[in-house]
């Protein structure tokens, strides 16, 4: 994806653009979260969109640079998204990765390989694709299918939205 670049380092916020859908966009509650490491870089950024008024959140996105040790989940392991959807849910349950499916999409110009994880909870849809910067996207929902105009929502959210302030 040609528009994605490393930003410089900053400890306030992600070194690295973060793909998401505008906050604007979204009706609910928009919650952030960031992943630091212990020399103050910024490991992964995740955004929590809630429709539930509080109940937990309907979509997890998630954007995990190279390197990141929230990328390394064992097979069968679901990713950090994943069991941070059900962690915010409060729901306990055993789930892991039962299969996985590559499909092409489109967003604008680019083309993406998805990789559309199955999952033992039906009501968990999960998808992940690596961007041209070596970042891991991981969207996760809770009981709505991740359909292909989802992808054209997706844009690089501004450094602005980190800033600790």
């Amino acid at each position: 994806m040609s528009f994605l670049r490393r930003r410089s380092a900053t400890p306030a916020g992600p070194d690295f653009d973060v793909l998401a859908m505008d906050p604007g966009d979204w009706p609910g509650n928009l919650g952030a979260g960031l992943l630091p490491a212990p020399d103050g870089s910024c490991q992964g950024v995740f955004l929590r969109y809630d429709l539930f008024g509080g109940r937990g959140p309907a979509m997890i996105i998630g954007n995990l640079p190279e390197g990141s040790p929230a990328r390394d989940v064992a097979e069968g392991e679901v990713p950090f998204e994943v069991a941070q959807l059900l962690l915010a849910l409060e729901n306990d349950e055993e789930v892991t990765v039962v299969g996985t499916e590559d499909m092409p999409v489109m967003q604008g110009d680019n083309l993406l390989i998805v990789r559309r994880l199955k999952l033992s909870e039906s009501r968990i849809s999960c998808v992940q694709f690596d961007r041209s910067d070596n970042v891991l996207v991981t969207i996760a929902a809770w009981d709505r299918p991740i359909t292909d105009d989802l992808y054209a929502l997706l844009k690089p959210l501004p450094a602005e939205l980190f800033q600790q302030g």
